[in-house]
């Protein structure tokens, strides 16, 4: 059903060369378009970049560091011991499909993949509930494995602990396999970029290929008009649904009048008072030169303009 990779060995700047190779559990979500922070394009170019991104934050770094913890939690919670696996997976028939897993659960045909979250997330984990890229993901670990089912433990920082178990679900696994196979032959091995699909992240990748504008230019094909004057549609309907939207908030801040804080046992609307500091650049720019040029700083980016003509 699958190879092994030992991974114990490799520096990090090798294990993320490795991950570069083929599809992973945490691609899964993002080539399905589920994953709220990952498009398919950023799957991509991923792959195809020799580029090495070791891109690490707080957050990133605090989820590793409590991987541990959130493991221990699951063992006290369900009695079930757990085992580093120290190896990649890499599912036979489809040797693009690789799994590096948290943990392996140890009498079981399952494995273990563990969360955190902060607070704000605590919706997307009650009553059971499970983010669709994190489903996806555990999906993908039995696909590569060929395990029977998948447990996905959360610790939400500060509040509490959940922990659920995935029975494998062929039918969803054969499409996840049929959508990831498709990606990679389609789009990875043949250089194609995916289409794009509307998100922040697709546009910093995009701004990142064509970073610089050359002072050329070129021929519109005719093929775009219609997505154009869909564009302009889209505009109209959105400075509409602005001012309609501007006009219930004025409605109810007429209403409430002097009042923060108006509840019924639907809605509870806030107009509090806020106090902000800015600093007066104009101002500044004129009184004291030589600061605003110390402490300005020059960002460079690409405006995208459309005219009628």
């Amino acid at each position: 059903m699958y190879n092994t990779i030992k991974i114990a060995h490799l520096s990090k700047t090798e294990w993320l060369q490795k991950r570069k190779q083929g599809i992973g559990g945490s691609d899964a979500g993002a080539i399905c378009g589920l994953n709220p922070y990952i498009s398919p394009i950023n799957v991509y170019q991923d792959k195809i970049s020799t580029r090495i991104e070791d891109l690490d934050n707080e957050a990133m770094r605090q989820g590793r560091e409590l991987e541990e913890y959130v493991a221990k939690r699951f063992t006290e919670a369900t009695g079930l011991k757990v085992r580093r696996s120290n190896v990649m997976y890499q599912n036979k028939e489809y040797p693009f499909m690789l799994a590096d897993v948290d943990r392996m659960v140890v009498g079981e045909d399952a494995g273990l993949e563990c969360k955190t979250a902060n607070a704000f997330q605590t919706d997307k984990w009650k009553d059971g509930k499970i983010p669709a890229h994190y489903l996806l993901q555990c999906l993908h670990y039995m696909a590569v494995t060929g395990k029977t089912s998948w447990y996905l433990a959360v610790v939400i920082l500060g509040k509490e602990f959940h922990y659920v178990k995935i029975d494998r679900d062929e039918a969803m696994i054969e499409n996840l396999v049929a959508i990831e196979k498709e990606f990679w032959e389609r789009h990875v091995v043949p250089r194609v970029m995916p289409e794009p699909d509307g998100s922040p992240a697709c546009d910093e990748v995009i701004q990142s290929c064509f970073p610089v504008a050359e002072k050329k230019e070129i021929f519109l094909p005719s093929e775009f008009d219609a997505v154009l004057q869909r564009r302009e549609e889209i505009l109209q309907l959105s400075e509409k649904l602005e001012i309609e939207r501007k006009n219930i908030e004025q409605r109810i801040k007429l209403f409430m009048g002097e009042n923060e804080i108006a509840t019924n046992e639907h809605y509870q609307v806030s107009w509090a008072n806020v106090d902000s500091a800015r600093i007066d650049t104009r101002r500044m720019k004129q009184e004291q030169p030589e600061l605003y040029r110390q402490f300005s700083k020059v960002s460079h980016s690409r405006r995208f303009v459309v005219k009628a003509a």
